[in-house]
């Protein structure tokens, strides 16, 4: 039995699964914050616990506790990124136990980065998934007195006054009517607004800029990562994010060959969207279960065995710095 194998049947916190251009740490990611250069990563992209009401197996830090406890990995992103990089958060909301009254914790963690961490608000975005259940039940379902809610907050933050950032690369295609009017030609006139529109309005640039409001729905059933999951008899992650989320802002924030963070990384969501990218990665997961399943994600990169490409190492070393020589 290889030492990849025996980690495979029994994973243990503490070990480091190093690719060509990714890096799995299973365990606290402030321990490997620890060993990462200053200013050597492009994008730290995470969804970290939100602080639901009712406990979750991932665990999630109480509502009152939060800014507090996300503080020590704040400090230690400002550190770690380059000064044109970013730090995208995706967070939930949640209500206050007992009242029918929102939680304001993902504003209260807003302000706490900008005002004493020094981020800059660079543009918040809003994750809207229309398949999202009806929650929380007592107000929503039984006493009616709220709708479903259905969006995340995701805090666009960066570290300098001008982050890396082109929206050339996450165009959308153009609507039908755009269509249209690129090929039937426009007549530039004032609208009823006030707005004058010129006539470089039909220029077509490939695409339309998309707007702040990401629509993913998470619904997959049948995904790649889960029939792995089955067949494997591993447990899933049972808050993944949907891989479109990282995808975009990775396309949006990053180069090819710059490195992606993903302090919290769950089922390696982050990783494998970099991966595809072509990006290096790094991911934290303190729960060894979760990256077992996760690294079922890079399976058919890399052979119906497992992942191959993976070497398996028990110390913690400096990376970054000397990673990828």
């Amino acid at each position: 039995m290889t030492v990849w194998d025996a980690w495979w049947k029994q994973p243990e916190c503490g070990a480091i699964l190093r690719s060509r251009d990714g890096l799995v740490y299973v365990g606290d990611s402030l321990d490997l914050m620890a060993t990462v250069a200053n200013e050597s990563i492009d994008l730290v992209l995470t969804s970290p616990p939100f602080p639901l009401l009712r406990e979750k197996e991932y665990g999630n830090v109480a509502e009152e506790q939060y800014v507090v406890w996300f503080d020590a990995f704040a400090t230690e992103f400002k550190r770690i990124l380059k000064p044109g990089g970013s730090l995208v958060i995706d967070l939930g909301g949640t209500y206050l136990r007992g009242r029918a009254i929102r939680s304001i914790y993902q504003y209260e963690l807003l302000v706490h980065l900008v005002r004493q961490r020094g981020f800059g608000l660079a543009q918040e975005f809003f994750h809207y998934n229309p398949a999202r259940l009806p929650t929380p039940a007592q107000w929503v379902n039984i006493e009616r007195t709220r709708v479903k809610d259905s969006v995340n907050v995701v805090w666009w933050l960066s570290k300098g006054d001008k982050p890396k950032a082109n929206n050339r690369k996450v165009l959308q295609a153009y609507s039908v009517s755009m269509e249209n009017l690129l090929r039937n030609g426009y007549t530039p006139r004032l609208r009823p607004s006030g707005h004058d529109i010129s006539g470089t309005f039909q220029r077509n640039n490939g695409g339309s800029i998309p707007p702040n409001l990401l629509s993913f729905a998470n619904t997959g059933s049948n995904t790649e990562y889960l029939r792995h999951c089955r067949s494997m008899r591993l447990k899933p992650h049972p808050a993944r994010f949907p891989t479109e989320l990282p995808l975009f802002f990775i396309r949006f924030l990053t180069e090819v060959g710059d490195t992606v963070f993903d302090p919290f990384a769950g089922s390696l969501t982050t990783g494998y969207a970099a991966a595809i990218l072509g990006r290096k990665w790094l991911c934290a997961e303190v729960n060894p279960q979760y990256v077992r399943s996760g690294l079922t994600r890079f399976w058919d990169r890399i052979n119906t065995r497992g992942p191959n490409e993976f070497h398996l190492r028990k110390r913690l070393e400096p990376v970054v710095s000397n990673w990828f020589q």
